[in-house]
């Protein structure tokens, strides 16, 4: 009797995430373990309405949360579904290829000369709260997508729009150049966006990290090279470095990596996620990326499976921080997330390059995709949608995770 006290601490010790970073059976046993957490969130395979009456992935029973954001990452997913040639829908109006180039055609559509010389706002309908702002993450995304369209279809038309893109974040001043090279959050569009929102994010770090990692890949121009490692080396401050030896990545706007403190939304718990899976890309466009991104994955990796995955009755439940030593109580889809990208995407270099249309890649195109008769225009409504803005992108996270699942453990 005088030993049963003992039992909670023996369970207590065997809650975990068992990973070794240089075994394959073993990243895929943690990432199956993960993926099935994931699935705790999902209602189940219902086929059909995701991508609107125009296929673009704005649906008119999302007019009232919808932005730029959320549809922008939808075509993230199908674009990934493309350059690993998942299968194709019967219907060509579904193509991957197709649904990619329609939520581009799209959003570079709204491409504003009108406040502050150009820039994607944030929101799609005037109505929402947000369409006086510019953000990083809809022009980061836009830049992104179109950096994966132009090299997957030879197309530079995509490129000239990447030009435009970047151009236009540095010179409103959401993107530094100098010793680092960091991506702010957004800006009014009041006087002529002079006032920069200085939050620094990882996805969007991510987004034009991984887009100038695509653009040096398909036209081997330096500048493009010489953008992806700064703006690599502008990542280093997402890493906590908990050692001589491990450096751990966090999301350093809202979180502090020494306690278990946040700030982080539901949309904020789920950006680690992005940054590894743009790592991830970016190491296998840039190969002279590799070596650096890999030790931060790996240790990064290591930090999820053994202290934060550690929670929950299954006892691998995610949590939010890596940094602690421990699950910080925190859980849902996004710590889900950010888990398993970290894990998996140590395994970047065990397939094939993303597929392009000469090299592998089947799906079928139309760059006259997308457009509809959704107005974006009628008069705004007073409506409260910083959390719908969430959930929606939310949303839009679960495609990016389930593709993201099976690229990597089904092939």
């Amino acid at each position: 009797m005088k030993l049963l006290w003992f039992l909670p601490l023996l369970s207590t010790l065997v809650r975990a995430i068992e990973l070794d970073t240089n075994n394959v059976t073993s990243i895929k046993h943690a990432c199956a373990l993960i993926a099935d957490g994931i699935l705790d969130y999902y209602e189940g395979n219902r086929y059909g309405g995701t991508v609107g009456d125009d296929y673009n992935y704005v649906p008119l029973n999302q007019t009232t949360t919808e932005g730029n954001d959320d549809q922008a990452f939808w075509g993230i997913a199908v674009m990934a579904a493309a350059e690993r040639n998942f299968s194709n829908p019967e219907d060509p109006k579904l193509a991957w290829l197709t649904l990619a180039q329609a939520v581009f055609n799209t959003m570079s559509s709204r491409w504003d000369l009108d406040d502050c010389n150009g820039g994607l706002r944030w929101q799609i309908f005037q109505w929402n709260t947000g369409y006086d702002y510019k953000n990083s993450v809809s022009n980061g995304a836009l830049f992104h997508l179109g950096a994966r369209l132009a090299r997957y279809t030879s197309n530079t038309t995509y490129v000239e729009w990447c030009d435009r893109v970047f151009d236009w974040m540095y010179g409103v001043g959401l993107l530094t150049e100098g010793e680092w090279w960091f991506v702010y959050d957004g800006v009014k569009i009041d006087n002529n966006c002079s006032n920069i929102t200085k939050l620094r994010w990882t996805y969007n770090q991510g987004l034009m990290l991984s887009g100038c990692a695509y653009l040096y890949n398909f036209t081997l121009d330096e500048k493009w090279y010489n953008r992806t490692m700064n703006l690599l080396k502008g990542t280093l401050p997402f890493f906590y470095n908990k050692s001589v030896d491990a450096q751990i990545m966090y999301e350093a706007a809202c979180q502090m990596p020494t306690m278990n403190s946040y700030t982080c939304n539901n949309d904020q718990r789920s950006f680690k996620a992005y940054l590894s899976r743009f790592l991830g890309l970016t190491s296998i466009m840039v190969p002279d990326t590799y070596d650096t991104i890999r030790q931060w994955l790996v240790d990064s990796a290591n930090a999820a499976a053994w202290s934060a995955c550690t929670g929950g009755r299954d006892g691998h439940t995610c949590g939010l921080s890596w940094t602690n030593n421990t699950w910080d109580g925190m859980y849902g889809l996004g710590e889900q997330m950010c888990a398993l990208e970290v894990i998996q995407n140590l395994r970047v270099r065990d397939f094939s390059p993303p597929l392009t249309a000469d090299i592998g890649g089947s799906s079928l195109g139309n760059p006259a995709a997308g457009f509809g008769s959704a107005n974006t225009k009628i008069a705004p409504l007073n409506i409260q949608t910083k959390d719908k803005v969430g959930a929606a992108l939310i949303t839009a996270i679960v495609g990016v995770a389930i593709i993201g699942s099976t690229a990597y453990l089904l092939l």
